[in-house]
């Protein structure tokens, strides 16, 4: 058995347009030049599925911005919201369905403030957008936000940030081999080495990334049927639960994978997997969508044997420069393999709007900061 992943030899990559060639993720249609960073929940293969699917009332709007020549520079689309937290304030929010975990915009390499500007000055005129962008789901050190601050401070336009959380991502120049000897503990390995034996006596192990388009479908079934099997089947969250996401899962893989955006992984013992592992992928970054284990071989940690595969992509395959597990914090288990971090977090940026919204709306943004900050020191007292 491996110490580490297995030879990246037995995992080929998807077939279709090479990583380099892939514009879903990095140089969306209509664009004139690669995004500064990748978010393909906003790229077409993505978002395209989940407006036909997931807004079916189509309360989704597109923010787009454009250069002189009518090349896209910028796109955010936008959701009207009543309420904030606690506030019951109408507003405009960037749109993080439940199956998206990024949000920044897409913005042009050397454009971000120009395509930030009309982006803002849209939201300044568009009925019902409220007083403010509730702006989630982005990294607090990435180019989009830096763009976004630059801006805001020549413009004199509030901007605060009002949470942060970090994530584990994968971010290295180690092999694969390399690098889960330097992140996970010996004794971990020798425990997980003792445990891949005692699986593979169960049956033959097969490790695969889906090469194949007309195998997809087949892949899809296998993987809805896997969550169905777990704590999200008995939830009612797995993507199999409602009918919606599961066209949404199977739509988006078949736009990514004919974009060369996707890096579908899993792990058979006999005749049925029993991990298995959607990555959407590009020159740009990548991002770890969804993740499937078989309970029934729970005691055999197969969630950690496919992210042994995972890192074998990355590092060894290079298919991504790096990937954002779009895990929860303190995730039990990424975190203890992956040992770079993200700081993903949200801020509130103001809408100029005249007459009395615009009054009411300079009044309430510092309102809100104000009590949220009371709040956090009350119940920062009531604690010790």
């Amino acid at each position: 058995m491996n110490v580490g992943p297995v030879p990246i030899q037995s995992l080929p990559r998807a077939s279709g347009p090479t990583l380099h060639e892939a514009a879903d993720t990095d140089r969306p249609a209509g664009f004139g030049a690669p995004c500064a960073e990748p978010n393909p929940f906003y790229g077409p293969a993505l978002l395209d599925a989940a407006r036909a699917t997931l807004d079916p009332e189509g309360a989704v709007h597109l923010i787009d911005a454009h250069d002189e020549n009518g090349a896209l520079i910028g796109r955010l689309p936008v959701v009207r919201q009543d309420r904030h937290g606690r506030f019951p304030i109408g507003h405009s929010a960037n749109w993080l369905h439940r199956h998206c975990f990024y949000g920044a915009p897409l913005l042009a390499r050397g454009q971000e403030e120009a395509a930030w500007a009309q982006i803002l000055a849209t939201l300044d005129r568009m009925p019902g957008s409220g007083p403010f962008l509730h702006l989630r789901a982005i990294d607090a050190d990435g180019p989009a936000l830096a763009a976004l601050a630059r801006l805001c401070g020549r413009d004199g336009r509030r901007c605060e940030e009002i949470d942060r959380y970090e994530r584990a991502m994968l971010r290295s120049t180690l092999d694969a081999e390399a690098y889960w000897t330097a992140n996970v503990r010996a004794k971990k390995r020798k425990e997980l080495r003792r445990l891949q034996s005692r699986l593979a006596e169960l049956g033959e192990l097969r490790r695969e990334s889906l090469a194949d388009p007309a195998a997809l479908d087949g892949w899809i079934d296998a993987f809805l049927a896997l969550e169905a099997k777990g704590w999200k089947g008995e939830r009612g969250t797995a993507l199999g639960s409602r009918a919606e996401d599961a066209a949404f899962l199977r739509t988006a893989c078949a736009h990514a994978m004919a974009a060369g955006a996707l890096d579908l992984l899993r792990i058979d013992c006999g005749d049925a997997p029993i991990a298995m592992l959607v990555n959407f992928v590009g020159a740009g970054g990548g991002f770890s969508f969804k993740i499937a284990i078989d309970p029934a071989f729970a005691r055999y940690s197969p969630g950690v044997l496919i992210e042994q595969d995972n890192l074998a992509r990355i590092l060894d395959a290079k298919i991504a420069p790096w990937m954002d597990s779009c895990a929860a914090p303190d995730h039990p288990m990424i975190d203890s393999l992956w040992g770079e971090r993200r700081a993903i977090a949200q801020y509130r940026v103001a809408l100029r709007k005249p007459g009395m919204a615009g009054l009411i709306g300079r009044a309430a943004l510092p309102a809100m900061t104000y009590m949220e900050a009371s709040y956090a020191r009350l119940k920062s007292g009531l604690k010790r």
